[in-house]
């Protein structure tokens, strides 16, 4: 049994990470052929405000301005992918679709008039997503992760900021909210916190502490009418006249 429980444990860490593998394979072939090829490919990115530019919603972030920018998405798109496969399988697809769309939307309606490119709005979209949940769910596994994304990745939130006019802040902004949001409208779906029996025995000791009350004060109306009343008569007390 133990060992059937490693075996399955161990494929699902191993089936976690094919995605974000995939998805980052991609990311280095596309800017390899476009160096290689020397085709400017920053031109399929994303442009608000454009019909051509629509297209960028799905071909964005597989384009990269350089090797640096390519890095510094790669190793956060692989662990923050993995985590979300891993701890959140019934939801992984769902959410990474919802992030990549609904942010992409946002930038389109709302971004500078220039090619938006990268994978940041992404990975800024898994982060937030990983760090709400595990708060709202209050579950150990994943609530543990809440911990890990901000020690990993918290300084990476001034992204956020129209710091650098050179980085599109814009989509680093909507990726996040899109997480946030994401986190709220799931988090009665996934892991949840188990609820123990002993939570729920102050309600029975409340409705138990009722009925008693009620019993009592029915035994207490029962001796009242059956009780014998008496009297004390204290007669006026006279007073002479003179």
């Amino acid at each position: 049994m133990a060992d059937s429980t490693t075996y399955h444990s161990g494929r699902r860490v191993i089936s976690a990470a094919v995605f974000p593998l995939i998805f980052v394979g991609l990311m280095w072939a596309v800017h390899l052929i476009g160096t290689e090829f020397q085709i400017s490919i920053s031109r399929y990115g994303l442009f608000p405000r454009t019909i051509e530019g629509l297209r960028g919603i799905f071909t964005m972030p597989f384009i990269h301005g350089s090797f640096s920018h390519l890095i510094n998405n790669s190793a956060p798109m692989l662990v923050l992918g993995w985590m979300l496969f891993h701890f959140y399988p019934t939801l992984a697809w769902k959410t990474l679709l919802g992030i990549w769309i609904i942010a992409g939307i946002w930038l389109w309606i709302s971004g500078r008039e220039s090619y938006h490119i990268g994978a940041s709005g992404i990975v800024y979209g898994l982060a937030s997503f990983l760090f709400l949940s595990g708060w709202l769910r209050r579950e150990k596994r994943v609530a543990s992760l809440s911990f890990v994304v901000v020690f990993l990745y918290g300084g990476m939130w001034w992204g956020i900021l129209p710091v650098d006019p050179g980085i599109s802040w814009e989509g680093h902004l909507w990726g996040g909210i899109a997480g946030f949001a994401l986190a709220i409208f799931y988090r009665k779906q996934g892991p949840q916190r188990p609820v123990y029996q002993w939570e729920t025995e102050p309600e029975e000791d409340e409705e138990f502490s009722a009925s008693a009350e009620i019993a009592e004060a029915e035994n207490s109306n029962d001796k009242n009418e059956n009780a014998t009343y008496v009297y004390t008569f204290i007669p006026e007390k006279r007073v002479n006249k003179d």
